[in-house]
């Protein structure tokens, strides 16, 4: 786990190319250990390439980053065994049903199998489609299967990008409570999203990118675990 005492994301002046093209052009931003973090910005900000470079995904040309402690520019492996990230892509096999790609991934992340059901449960993926290949899924349904294998999965680090897209009412609120029941685990949440009114009541800071730059932060000190907070305010105080 890491150390709560150092920040859960940490990127000072990160450049990150996609081709030839800074995605990220020096970017630095903070994240403790805790927080759930938005990240907004207009299309082609860089706010996918940040949850990419985060999760290990993509290389790190120049500047310092660390995730989960372990440094992007040599041990990206490591940090994509602790992060789970939910992209535009699901990440699920059209091959296998509904509940081998969540066995699938609770395999690859070592947790245990016997909570598969409960987060095919927990998502409101109903019996009847467990067994059914993914490729005969509805977008929603797709949706809420790539969710289930993060909850199985339960990593240190959930990076969601617009995590409310393609579902329903009642599964923009379960997104909404696993966001909240992931923080209160000790689970750090960075999402992106065009949704600000719906995402304000899940997520206490926001910070904006344009350009591959940081632009704006909002919240950061309310967003602070509590505990810091007390000791900042007992600090200020004196």
């Amino acid at each position: 786990m890491n150390p709560a005492n150092h920040p859960a994301i940490q990127l000072v002046d990160a450049v990150s190319l996609l081709g030839r093209f800074p995605a990220l052009a020096g970017l630095s931003l903070t994240v403790q250990p805790g927080e759930v973090v938005l990240i907004q910005g207009p299309n082609g900000a860089g706010k996918t390439t940040a949850l990419r470079l985060c999760a290990g995904l993509l290389r790190l040309e120049s500047g310092h980053g660390l995730v989960l402690g372990h440094n992007l520019a040599n041990d990206r492996r490591s940090v994509r065994r602790r992060v789970g990230l939910l992209g535009h892509a699901t990440g699920l096999y059209e091959d296998l049903t509904v509940a081998e790609n969540v066995e699938f991934w609770a395999k690859a992340s070592h947790a245990d199998v016997k909570t598969v059901p409960s987060a095919l449960s927990h998502l409101g993926l109903p019996a009847r489609l467990h067994d059914l290949q993914v490729r005969r899924l509805s977008a929603g349904q797709r949706r809420r299967t790539a969710l289930a294998t993060l909850l199985v999965r339960r990593p240190e680090l959930w990076l969601l990008d617009e995590p409310h897209a393609a579902l329903d009412q009642e599964g923009r609120d379960i997104v909404d409570q696993l966001v909240a029941d992931a923080a209160d685990a000790g689970a750090t949440v960075l999402l992106a999203s065009h949704e600000l009114e719906r995402v304000a009541g899940i997520s206490r800071r926001v910070v904006t990118i344009a350009g591959g730059r940081l632009v704006g932060d909002t919240g950061a000190d309310t967003a602070k675990p509590t505990g810091q907070r007390d000791q900042d305010q007992a600090r200020n105080a004196r």
